[in-house]
């Protein structure tokens, strides 16, 4: 438990962050475990404003970063975990300081990882066998695919601009037979009334929609997925489960 008269600070950082449940995952915990810490959003136009962030907030000591920042926040980074080595990707950060409140190290993880793969357990009886097609390149489908391959199970990324180990969108259809796991990792569905492109009518009450989005709880395409009989999830079991692997960080010295 962190000493109650020298509050630390943790936070978010991303843009926009409208939709994000971070702060009120964190002061609840906080509160319900009577923690003397506080946990701030950081709306950043632009990852360029991260150094001054650093800088002003001296009891800044950990950060989740979310969309579209995760592979531009390891350049800030003095240390990455193997995931994010593995990935390009990360979404926390544990940031030490010398005793004038100066940054000295910073280490970059991803526990998008833990909180996907987690999250998915229970339903790998079901997927014996299936292949997975991950909608989007960027840092959430790296953890994504990276998870899944811990797993056992073969992915594809799904690109509006297809290039080598990618398929575009207008190639999905001929997958989706092996392709029982769908991963929707863009940030289509933020909005609403957005709806991913996707071949909806292909899919059968044996696959199984994924997307990592939480607010809207059912997006565009988890609802086009459930007319069509398929299984659905949001991300709401992988933000929580990631958002706590993310404490345990930022609770090692």
């Amino acid at each position: 438990m962190l000493a109650s008269n020298n509050p630390k600070q943790f936070g978010l950082i991303g843009y926009p962050l409208g939709h994000s449940f971070s702060a009120d995952f964190f002061s609840q915990l906080f509160e319900r475990e009577h923690i003397a810490a506080y946990y701030t959003p950081y709306e950043l136009s632009s990852i360029d404003l991260l150094g001054p962030l650093l800088q002003k907030q001296t009891n800044l000591y950990g950060l989740n970063v979310t969309s579209p920042y995760k592979e531009a926040v390891v350049e800030y980074a003095t240390e990455l975990s193997a995931e994010v080595v593995a990935t390009g990707a990360a979404n926390v950060l544990h940031i030490r300081r010398d005793a004038r409140g100066q940054v000295k190290h910073i280490a970059a993880h991803n526990t998008d990882i833990i909180g996907f793969r987690d999250s998915l357990l229970p339903y790998l009886p079901d997927l014996s066998g299936a292949k997975a097609l991950i909608l989007g390149t960027g840092g959430a489908a790296k953890a994504a695919s990276y998870a899944l391959e811990q797993l056992g199970i073969d992915a594809c990324l799904v690109s509006r601009s297809p290039r080598e180990g990618t398929i575009g969108y207008d190639s999905i259809e001929a997958y989706l037979p092996e392709a029982r796991l769908i991963v929707q990792a863009t940030p289509v569905g933020l909005r609403c009334g957005e709806v991913v492109l996707f071949p909806y009518e292909k899919l059968t009450d044996r696959h199984l929609c994924y997307d990592l989005i939480y607010n809207p709880s059912e997006t565009g395409f988890l609802a086009e997925a459930k007319r069509q009989g398929a299984q659905t999830k949001n991300g709401l079991e992988m933000l929580h489960k990631q958002a706590l692997a993310a404490w345990e960080i930022w609770q090692t010295p």
